[in-house]
Parts: C-alpha cells; sequence; structure tokens
C-alpha cells in the first residue's frame, strides 16, 4: 500500500487515534540485502545522490550474542529509498558515512544505536531523536511504534524487536520488520520537528542532540561483575569474591564462544554459588539452578573460580561497595547529612513543578544525578551566578539551566538563612 506524507499536524491526537491504518508493507517493498561490496558501492552512490535527512535503524542480538554490535543496518532517505546493510559481510560503512555527510541522521533513542553505528563507520555529525523529541513534548508513551501511531496514524507491527538478528539467512518477515522500521521515521521527524517549534521547544531539542553527539563514550566499569543481579544477597566478602571470579570466568568463555554472558550462565547461578561454596561436581550439581543440562556444561570452570576465592588472602577480598564520585544514596541522606536531604527535597520539588509546568519528564528537565549532586554539595554562596556555574560543570544544558536556576536560588535561600547551608 502507499504511504502518504506526514499528515497535518494541527490533527488532535484523537482524531488520529479514530484513523489508525496497519501497515503492512514498505511502499517500495522489502528491498534485497545489501551483501557486496558492488551492491554496497551502488547504495553509496544512491544515498549521494538524494538530500534531506537520512533514517537510520540498526538490530543487534542483545540476549543471544556476546557484544553489542549491529547485524543489520537500515537506512532510508528521500529519493534514495530504504537499504538492508549486512555488516556482517559489509563491515566497513565509511564510504556510507562519507556520501551523508553533514546530513542530519534520524534515529529512534539514539543512544542505542549510536556505539554499534560507530563501530561500523557510521558517525553522525546532526541528530535528531524522535524518541528524545517525543520525551521533550511530553508524549506518555515514546516508543517507535507509540510515536508513529500517535503522530502519523500507522500502526506498525512489532514482533521481532527480542529476535536473534545474528540468523543467517535473515527470515523474509524479519526484514519486513525492519524495513517498516525506516519506512516513516522521516514523516515522524518532520512532524515532531514541526510541534518542537510550535511549542517552543526546538531549541531544548537540538541543544540535547548535540550533547548526545558530543558526549564520549561510556569508560568500561571498573567493577562490572557488582551489577550481577541479586548481589545484594552476598553477605560476606568471601562470597563476594566468589561473585567476581566466576563472573569473569563467565565472562571469558561468553567472548569466547560469542554468547550473551546469560545464555552461559544465569545471575541466579552465581549467586547460589557464592551461598553454597561448592567444592565437587556432586555439590555443585545439587543446586537447583544448575539441575539443567547448560550450567554444569562448564562445571570445572565454576568450580576453579570458586576454588581461586576460597584460597584469596582476606587482604584480597573484595569490599562490599566502593566509593564512587558522587554522593551516596538518596535514601541515606537523612540519617547522613539532614541539611542535605532538606536541600534535595527543596530542589526535587522545583524540578517536578517545572517539570509539570513545561509537560515534560522531571528527568528531562534535569538529570536526577544533577539534583543529587547541587544538593550533597552546594556552592558555599548560593547565588544564581554559582548554581548556574554548578549544574553546567555536571553537564546540564543551558535550555534547562535557564528554567530552573532562579527557582532553585530561592527554594535554598530559606535554608541558607536558616543557618542549613
Amino acid at each position: 500500500m502507499g504511504v502518504p506524507e506526514a499528515r497535518d499536524q494541527e490533527k488532535t491526537v484523537q482524531e488520529t487515534a479514530q484513523e489508525i491504518v496497519l501497515l503492512l508493507e514498505p511502499r517500495e517493498g522489502v528491498p534485497a540485502v545489501v551483501r557486496t561490496a558492488g551492491e554496497l558501492e551502488r547504495v553509496v552512490a544512491r544515498f549521494a545522490a538524494a538530500t534531506g535527512p537520512v533514517a537510520v535503524d540498526a538490530e543487534r542480538a542483545s540476549g543471544y550474542r556476546y557484544g553489542q554490535r549491529a547485524y543489520l543496518v537500515q537506512l532510508r532517505r528521500r529519493a534514495a529509498g530504504t537499504a538492508l546493510i549486512d555488516p556482517i559481510d559489509c563491515p566497513d560503512l565509511s564510504a556510507l558515512d562519507a556520501a551523508i555527510g553533514d546530513a542530519e541522521t534520524v534515529l529512534h533513542a539514539a543512544t542505542q544505536d549510536l556505539p554499534c553505528l560507530a563501530e561500523l563507520g557510521l558517525r553522525p555529525r546532526r541528530l535528531f531523536d524522535t524518541e528524545l523529541a517525543g520525551r521533550l513534548l511530553g508524549y506518555p508513551k515514546v516508543g517507535l511504534g507509540s510515536m508513529v501511531e500517535t503522530v502519523l496514524g500507522f500502526a506498525l507491527e512489532k514482533g521481532h524487536s527480542a529476535a536473534d538478528w545474528s540468523t543467517r539467512p535473515l527470515p523474509d518477515d524479519w526484514l519486513r520488520y525492519a524495513a517498516l522500521d525506516v519506512e516513516l521515521l522521516i514523516e515522524l521527524r518532520d512532524a515532531l520537528h514541526a510541534e518542537l517549534s510550535r511549542a517552543d521547544k526546538l531549541r531544548w531539542a537540538e541543544e540535547e542532540f548535540a550533547a548526545i553527539l558530543a558526549t564520549p563514550p561510556k569508560p568500561p566499569r571498573p567493577d562490572p561483575w557488582r551489577r550481577t543481579s541479586g548481589i545484594h544477597r552476598v553477605r560476606n566478602r568471601r562470597a563476594l569474591a566468589v561473585v567476581r571470579e566466576v563472573w569473569t570466568a563467565r565472562d571469558r568463555i561468553a567472548r569466547d564462544r560469542d554468547l550473551s554472558p546469560g545464555r552461559v550462565l544465569a545471575d541466579t547461578a552465581i549467586i547460589d554459588l557464592a551461598s553454597a561454596l561448592p567444592k565437587t561436581p556432586a555439590e555443585l550439581n545439587e543446586l537447583s539452578s544448575f539441575r539443567a543440562r547448560g550450567p554444569r556444561r562448564n562445571t570445572t570452570a565454576w568450580l576453579r573460580a570458586v576454588g581461586r576465592a576460597r584460597e584469596l588472602p582476606d587482604e584480597a577480598l573484595p569490599e562490599h561497595s566502593v566509593p564512587g564520585d558522587g554522593p551516596p544514596p538518596a535514601h541515606r541522606w537523612a540519617e547522613r547529612d539532614p541539611e542535605a536531604a532538606k536541600r534535595l527535597t527543596a530542589v526535587r520539588a522545583v524540578v517536578a513543578t517545572l517539570a509539570d509546568e513545561h509537560n515534560l519528564p522531571a528527568e528531562n528537565l534535569l538529570q536526577p544525578d544533577h539534583v543529587r549532586r547541587l544538593a550533597w554539595t552546594p556552592p558555599t554562596e548560593i547565588i544564581e551566578e554559582t548554581v548556574y556555574a554548578a549544574l553546567r560543570s555536571y553537564g546540564a544544558r543551558v535550555w534547562q539551566l535557564d528554567l530552573v536556576v532562579s527557582p532553585m536560588v530561592r527554594a535554598l535561600h530559606p535554608l541558607e538563612t536558616k543557618g542549613d547551608l
């Protein structure tokens, strides 16, 4: 079926909801997957000759494969059509990146896809994130399907988002799903751009998009094993060492076998090992999480990891927690620093009120970490200049500071005059 351009954006959500159309096929059909250098060259030429924004999406195999690499890249540009590229066969997309140049790249939830796209040589210079635009505009549901349906009046079938995209060959219905993910992304961008402009939020969005592109990749976590689900139940340092050793062994096996770590050994099994400290295969097999064949496949590795933790001297055991570079968890403030807790209540109230006033989530008005840092370690003198500088140093955007600084200073001043600052 044909697909019209973005509809009149003056329609109400209710009017749009009454006209929802299920989108079953891309307007030019499902393109063949690009797998050779020659096919890629033709796509590059098409996209270089076209103009306007470029819609981009990537499919990964989270939960199946190790890491977050892309297993399919989808692009669409007016006059160029849609391209589906197999990055396993075409791992270098730098020529396509050059063809796109500084054209605006349209992504939905950009932070999820930008790292795997960068690995292929695709690095946008300008960005429009349709999910983030939806948040700034106050949409209650900002998934791609919800946004396309609410804004444009089309329903997308969402049946393969959690599929194993490393599968080869990719089934036809998966490819159709992938093509539809970029089918209306440019139209959605145009509609949201107009809505942001009408709401006087376009500058906010542009600052946010630029900040996403300017943010460097996150460094590796110093102790990634501490994110093991259920680790809060581990009560002693020796057991923590077991978690660390088994987690490390699992990660090595998962990397070598190109499997998601959870498919090698579940987090619950790691916690069971830390609790039981088995010494023999028989003791390990008695654990409920090891009754299936999969977890027992690497029994020797798990027992060796437990053994290494058993043999560590006390001084080499991990601590229950490590100091971070920010304030402690907020639920401890009332006991550790009551005055800081009062400040936190005051600035949180400011953010909540302003977020309601401007119809956007509080966390998009100002990141909770910025709020906590300001409340825990406020400037010596509470004036607009110092509060502005403090929040700016944490990474707050100019548009956010324009909204929050003055009311935050007004909220903190009564506490300061009472000697609480």
